[in-house]
């Protein structure tokens, strides 16, 4: 099976070639060039359910950590969310992808498409069944990468992020399941109550949970409830999602 190794950081890769001479001679000019190559590389853990060869297509979950988890150690992306509970033991009826952000870097639209195209080339991923979600940092990441790329999923779960407002439309028709502590002084519950009213005025489907005495840690209990889990499968992609 193959594996595809991925870091956070850019590498420049340069190549000079002289179409004529070797070098550059005074008093002349001569034809040179100068080609580069950027690469991207995004570490991630990878899991797959039990019974994986068992069926043709699984849905997919994509976990985006908050700032904490970022560097190049992927055994920090397990102190949250969906990897945590996976190095305990649970079992998911999802392939469930966990990429790792870069040390002072922030989640990249971008790079987390090409992440996905990547998993779907290699992996029986169901097209009509991928979700996206994640805490803090990675919240705002959820918001981001489903306002760039709304026809690309079935649903998304946002905990205690926030998103660009003016461009709240595109995700009309995207099912949305918000969480935000009440008490949260990192990011405050108005980041996404304001994204919440934008999409309840579109009569989008949207959900808000509201945990009253949380602060910035409203993902603990989030993700440690099934019926978020449920929720996802409850929902297919969706036409018209621009």
């Amino acid at each position: 099976m193959k594996r595809v190794h991925l870091a956070l950081f850019l590498a420049l890769v340069w190549n000079i070639a002289a179409s004529s001479a070797p070098g550059a001679n005074p008093g002349q000019q001569t034809p040179s060039l100068l080609e580069y190559t950027v690469t991207h590389r995004i570490p991630y853990l990878l899991y797959l359910p039990p019974g994986y060869e068992d069926q043709d297509a699984w849905p997919l979950i994509l976990f985006l950590h908050g700032a904490g988890e970022r560097g190049d150690d992927l055994e920090k992306v397990k102190i949250h969310g969906p990897p945590k509970l996976i190095s305990e033991g649970q079992e998911f009826e999802f392939i469930v992808v966990s990429p790792q952000c870069a040390a002072e870097k922030r989640w990249d639209a971008e790079s987390l498409s090409r992440l996905l195209q990547e998993i779907e080339s290699q992996y029986k991923v169901d097209p009509d069944r991928i979700y996206v979600t994640g805490l803090s940092m990675g919240g705002f990441g959820t918001w981001s990468l489903a306002l760039a790329n709304p026809e690309k999923f079935a649903a998304i779960a946002p905990i205690c992020g926030g998103g660009d407002r003016q461009r709240i439309r595109r995700l009309r028709n995207l099912p949305t399941w918000v969480f935000h502590g009440a008490k949260d002084s990192v990011v405050p519950l108005e980041r996404s109550q304001e994204l919440v009213d934008a999409l309840q005025a579109l009569d989008a489907p949207v959900k808000f949970t509201v945990y009253p005495e949380a602060e910035h840690d409203s993902w603990t209990e989030t993700y440690n409830n099934p019926e978020l889990y449920k929720w996802f499968l409850q929902h297919e992609r969706r036409t018209g999602t621009d």
